[in-house]
């Protein structure tokens, strides 16, 4: 349905954020099921796979600099800014806890919630610059780790801008280099979009209009926080119960 440019949410975001959810879910099943012995060690990491899994980050932080935009075209609203970097915030620390309490010595302490958390404070400085800037500075982000990695950046608290040569390892990393550059990325396309009349012609939904697998696939999309949250779990343990079945 085409609602009015000023009513209901833009399709287009919450069907990619639903089809990056997805893809995260494909990903992480395939990775537990190589966790516990059902699939050979490295399936993982073969170029496929691999190549998922960059894609999928890269879409949801794409996502998240276009959503930013999107909230603050008009004004910045610190409030509603600060809530959303507080509560991603809080839902990173969760990660960096469980995944230190049960592998320690790959524990995520730079992963994409970090990334997104972090990113949408640092966008906010973005929204009112000469888009060209914002162009050309997500361009030096992307090639400055080509050019600048060295023993000044080796120490733990400075692995997250991702310049040390020798970064702890970690199931997830999605450091400020290059990833931001994705980040600034989305929110000029969004800017772009929007100059270009775009967001005046998006098709747009009422949620509560949807009905069938459309309404649970964008559901999806509007709850991407919860649902990455609670999906390892909930793979984990019907994958363990599929073991002990058998």
């Amino acid at each position: 349905e085409t609602m009015s440019a000023r009513s209901g949410r833009i399709l287009l975001l919450d069907a990619l954020r639903a089809a990056a959810l997805a893809g995260m879910v494909l990903f992480h099943f395939v990775y537990d099921l190589q966790f516990f012995g059902h699939l050979p060690p490295g399936t993982v990491h073969q170029p496929g796979w691999d190549a998922l899994a960059h894609l999928v980050a890269g879409g949801f932080i794409f996502l998240a600099g276009a959503s930013l935009y999107l909230a603050h075209r008009a004004r910045i609203r610190w409030p509603e800014a600060l809530k959303r970097v507080g509560k991603i915030g809080l839902a990173a620390l969760l990660i960096t806890l469980v995944t230190y309490a049960m592998m320690p010595q790959f524990f995520v302490y730079f992963g994409i919630l970090h990334a997104i958390a972090t990113f949408s404070l640092l966008g906010l400085a973005f929204l009112r610059l000469p888009l060209i800037l914002v162009v050309l500075t997500a361009l030096g982000v992307f090639l400055l780790p080509r050019f600048v990695e060295g023993e000044a950046f080796t120490h733990p608290a400075l692995w997250w801008l991702g310049l040390s040569p020798d970064p702890a390892p970690a199931l997830d990393f999605e450091p400020l280099f290059p990833w931001f550059a994705i980040f600034l990325a989305g929110l000029a396309t969004l800017r772009l979009a929007t100059r270009l009349g775009w967001l005046d012609h998006a098709t747009r939904y009422d949620p509560e209009a949807m009905t069938g697998t459309r309404r649970w696939l964008l559901w999806a999309g509007r709850n991407t926080l919860p649902l990455y949250l609670l999906h390892q779990p909930l793979l984990f343990a019907v994958i363990w119960s599929y073991g002990v079945l058998l």
